[in-house]
């Protein structure tokens, strides 16, 4: 889960209209997301179409439905798993509005919230929030780490300087937002103080 940058919706009238799945504005958060869920960071679209739905669900804030800032690009799972769970009280960590940087933290795979922080202990929780350690993601997750983790190695055993360096620097891209999962791999990266 990483912050996403809010575009500027690009068919409003479709909102108006009553449609918020609009494909140019779908395709607008899918950009902003860099084609990964807004909340557990797979990318999407190359094994499913992906969703436009809402961060507040439509069912208990009927007014939202049809505005831009409780829309977003979520994952079949999450959105599945999410449903209409949401307490106004303590709300799920929203990537557009809120740093989830803020909230959660890794170690290794799994993600945890930070002490004090019941919103990102609820978003992560599978009975009550969006279930950011269901077994596919922590799967999915280890695997990368495992990759990186493989390069780290080698990085810290040659001898080689200018490798070393220019390895350094290809690590550090497999942290940037664009990548999935790319907030554990920052928090593996800064473990091993290459960031």
């Amino acid at each position: 889960m990483i912050k996403v940058n809010r575009p500027i919706c690009p068919n409003p009238s479709a909102l108006s209209g009553g449609n918020y799945k609009h494909p140019d504005n779908k395709a607008a958060l899918r950009n902003a997301s860099f084609d990964k869920c807004v909340y557990c960071e797979s990318k999407v679209s190359h094994v499913y179409y992906a969703d436009v739905e809402h961060i507040k669900p439509k069912e208990k804030f009927p007014k939202l439905e049809f505005r831009w800032e409780n829309l977003g690009f979520v994952c079949a799972k999450c959105n599945g798993i999410k449903k209409d769970k949401f307490d106004e009280k303590t709300p799920f960590i929203n990537p557009y509005e809120d740093d989830p940087d803020e909230h959660v933290l890794f170690f290794g795979a799994f993600i945890k919230h930070k002490k004090g922080s019941e919103r990102g202990e609820i978003t992560i929780d599978e009975s009550k929030g969006i279930g950011l350690n269901r077994n596919e993601l922590l799967e999915r997750r280890h695997e990368k780490i495992q990759s990186i983790g493989k390069t780290i190695d080698r990085c810290f055993r040659t001898t080689n300087q200018q490798l070393k360096e220019n390895a350094f620097e290809e690590l550090k891209k497999e942290a940037d937002q664009v990548n999935e999962y790319s907030l554990c791999v920052k928090y593996l990266l800064q473990a091993h103080q290459v960031l």
